[in-house]
């Protein structure tokens, strides 16, 4: 696998046709007062022209419009302006549902069987007259349904849950989603941190690993190999996303125009409902100074197998063979993976009127001939077949694809494997091609995950609360995604995390 020429942009070579036609439809629409605009700022300065920090818009490779934010870096201690711009005000405004009515359409009309006039049955329609007096069969209809039958627990819509706050109904469908053009900025990195061996977290890129670029030549590797020496990966609770705010609060990162902290994990989560209907989760959901908090909940899991966890150690495996370690020579084995090392980038970026601050577990980086460093995502799979190929790009390169797409990741390496554990063949995929090898195929959209994803912040950041007091608990939320699967719910959590407490009286 040859990176000898690299192209790290991840949202498509329309970037400068879009450009363009925006740049003439502006040019024609408001050419009288952009000359005048031009001719008086040459005026006082000058003759001099100055290039900010200006945005653009990207389309994804679907047809999703993205916004780039274009920001220069600033020399010399220059104060790094607002990459959002200064609509918080309005944002906030934002209400739960739409101030707008929903078109309701007129009733459907039979126009069949016309001869039948009212659609009567004989002696006993209204006003039929026969001359015998009344029948003697009651009139048909009118009774009641059976005991229980539509009624009951078993058949209610009611809500049992004492818990209920709101719900969001997943009512509308696809076709009505795709007329919805939504922009994604493309994302900023503004912070790292990494996790080492022991647990000791650190604010730099010490835990960040370089792509292996020839990962072909370990085509056959057996990725059994160390498995009885591998560390797995433990449940830290709320202390990962206490790590992400301790970096927000280390690098002095602003939060007062942010509307959501979160881990990209919640994103992939709710962006991949717009299609994934079957797999259930939950989050918890605190509002504190205007910013919605997304706190990571996992669900309880049944017991591993033997051989679930041999699955689960052949990703790792797979990273460890992809990437460059310097602490192994070459010809030696793996040996001693501690799934508990990572390496975590901390992203702005703003999807529709949605400011977002996000941390992103990567698993390498390469970088181009000019040096411009990228990050790599590195996924296992199970070898293809006729069977599986379709489940494989409807539903795990749907996943591939928002992972990779919401940091920015250009490029996912893919490692096939057999049933045994042994590397078969790899594939390097452009994020911004899988989108276009789905769409023939009418399997997904990624502009209708955003407009989905879009349609829940804006009901979850008007729906939930800001929590004034410390006494007050009905204020902290747990929005899950349960069956029947057909609506979010929005429930009111016993507490709130200490790590989101104390960060927020910190700020």
């Amino acid at each position: 696998m040859d990176f000898s020429e690299q192209d790290a942009d991840v949202f498509g070579e329309e970037y400068e046709q879009h450009e363009e036609r925006e740049k003439d439809e502006e040019e024609s629409h408001d050419s009288s007062s952009s000359s005048s605009t031009a001719s008086s700022s040459s005026n006082g300065s000058g003759g001099e022209t100055s290039s900010g920090s200006g945005s653009g818009s990207a389309s994804s490779s679907d047809g999703e419009e993205v916004e780039g934010n274009g920001e220069a870096e600033k020399e010399g201690g220059e104060e790094e302006k607002d990459l959002f711009g200064s609509d918080n005000e309005e944002y906030c405004k934002t209400l739960a549902s739409s101030p707008y009515p929903v078109p309701v359409l007129p009733p459907l009309r039979n126009n069949n069987n016309h001869n039948r006039g009212n659609f009567g049955r004989g002696r006993w329609q209204s006003g039929y007259q026969n001359g015998r007096g009344s029948g003697i069969l009651p009139r048909p209809g009118g009774y009641h349904q059976r005991q229980h039958y539509g009624f009951g627990s078993k058949f209610a819509n009611g809500r049992q849950d004492e818990r209920f706050v709101s719900e969001l109904k997943l009512s509308k469908s696809e076709e009505t989603l795709s007329r919805k053009c939504i922009a994604f900025q493309e994302p900023c990195e503004l912070a790292c941190y990494s996790r080492i061996e022991g647990g000791d977290v650190y604010f730099d890129d010490r835990s960040l690993r370089l792509f292996k670029r020839l990962i072909t030549e370990d085509v056959g590797a057996n990725l059994n190999e160390g498995f009885e020496s591998f560390i797995e990966k433990k449940d830290m609770g709320c202390q990962g996303f206490g790590d992400l705010l301790t970096c927000i609060r280390n690098k002095n990162i602003p939060l007062p125009n942010i509307h959501f902290v979160t881990y990209r994990n919640n994103l992939n989560k709710i962006l991949a409902t717009a299609y994934i209907r079957h797999e259930p989760w939950e989050m918890g959901v605190h509002k504190r100074k205007g910013v919605v908090y997304l706190d990571v909940h996992k669900l309880p899991e049944r017991p591993q197998s033997e051989l679930d966890r041999r699955r689960c150690y052949w990703g790792y495996c797979f990273e460890a063979l992809a990437t460059e370690e310097s602490r192994r020579a070459d010809g030696d084995g793996i040996h001693h993976i501690d799934a508990n090392v990572e390496y975590c980038s901390v992203i702005k970026t703003k999807l529709g009127a949605h400011r977002i601050i996000m941390g992103a577990e990567m698993d390498c980086c390469d970088s181009t001939d000019d040096g411009r460093r990228f990050y790599v995502e590195l996924k296992t799979s199970r070898e293809l077949d006729y069977h599986t190929e379709e489940r494989y790009e409807r539903e795990k390169l749907l996943k591939f694809w928002i992972q990779s797409f919401l940091a920015g990741v250009p490029y996912i390496v893919i490692g096939f494997r057999d049933d045994a554990g042994r590397l078969v063949r790899t594939e390097r995929l452009r994020t911004q091609d899988i989108t276009q090898r789905v769409k023939m195929k009418n399997y997904w959209q990624g502009g209708v995950c955003l407009a989905f994803a879009d349609e829940v912040l804006c009901w979850l950041y008007g729906t939930v609360k800001e929590r004034l007091s410390i006494v007050a608990s009905d204020e902290d939320y747990i929005l899950q995604f349960a069956q029947p699967f057909n609506r979010l719910e929005l429930l009111q959590a016993q507490s709130c995390p200490d790590v989101i407490t104390s960060h927020a009286e910190q700020l």
